[in-house]
């Protein structure tokens, strides 16, 4: 579910879709070799709120939406969302589909955007604090947690905070680590003030921690580098007629895949980069 150039990167950063084959070369041109007695799907077994192989992620739950449409069963190959995804699964056609994967990467084929998300603050609401933007002058004051590589410690360098930073990894195997899922924690234990997290996973957690932390999802803003990002499913090269029949079924189930991430805390953006509510 996840990345090259800056903004890439975030693909990277965030669902690290890893090194697959480039777009060239990913696959020869030629018969489709999707299955189609079952939506086989690529997918990292302990990486909520993503997924898991007890199906407890918004994606298990989208997978099921999807074979449901096609009259068929899910069937996984689990691999950790990690460098070597995409070429161990979906290139070594151990799969047919990867349920998230970011907008313009180039490891796979995109179907056409189903959910459009961004980064998100994330802090105790009994801390005394009102924040809605990187500009927020109270910053200069905190402790902040962020993910390392990731646009907002960007930005947030660029606006004189590093020296309030905490790092988290960029990069960690999912079996055994969760450097954002531990960033959002902390926060509840009052060992960093405020968190930014990409929006899935601080809202999910977030509202998990007892008492629940106030997310609050950054604006979408212009420039090079960017907070939020379009979402997709991924599919090989050269397999057009399935990534249509994937797209026809996003279209219309698309306010059901909705309902489903807003069950999980997602935060959602319209097309003008507005917030969808409940």
């Amino acid at each position: 579910m996840r990345r090259p150039h800056p903004q890439a990167v975030l693909a990277a950063a965030l669902l690290a879709l890893g090194l697959g084959l480039p777009a060239a070369t990913a696959h020869a041109a030629g018969a489709e070799a999707v299955d189609h007695s079952a939506l086989r799907v690529c997918a990292d077994p302990n990486d909520l709120p993503f997924s898991n192989d007890k199906g407890e992620g918004f994606e298990n739950r989208i997978a099921e939406l999807v074979a449901a449409e096609l009259g068929v069963p899910v069937r996984y190959t689990w691999y950790p969302d990690a460098p070597g995804l995409v070429r161990n699964t979906l290139n070594a056609r151990l799969c047919d589909l990867i349920i998230g994967t970011i907008s313009g990467s180039e490891m796979v084929q995109n179907t056409n955007p189903y959910y459009r998300s961004t980064f998100a603050l994330v802090y105790r609401t009994d801390a005394g604090l009102s924040l809605s933007s990187l500009d927020d002058p109270a910053l200069q004051t905190l402790s902040i947690g962020v993910v390392a590589g990731t646009p907002p410690a960007t930005l947030m360098a660029r606006r004189g905070l590093l020296g309030h930073m905490h790092s988290y990894a960029l990069v960690a195997d999912t079996r055994y680590q969760h450097p954002a899922q531990d960033l959002v924690h902390d926060v509840a234990a009052g060992k960093i003030d405020v968190g930014v997290v990409w929006g899935p996973i601080a809202g999910y957690f977030g509202r998990r921690e007892n008492p629940p932390l106030a997310v609050v999802p950054l604006a979408a803003q212009s420039g090079p580098i960017r907070l939020d990002y379009r979402i997709t499913m991924g599919v090989r090269h050269n397999e057009p007629e399935w990534k249509h029949q994937i797209d026809r079924i996003i279209l219309k189930k698309q306010k059901e895949i909705d309902r489903i991430l807003l069950d999980y805390g997602v935060p959602l953006l319209d097309e003008q980069g507005k917030p969808i509510g409940p």
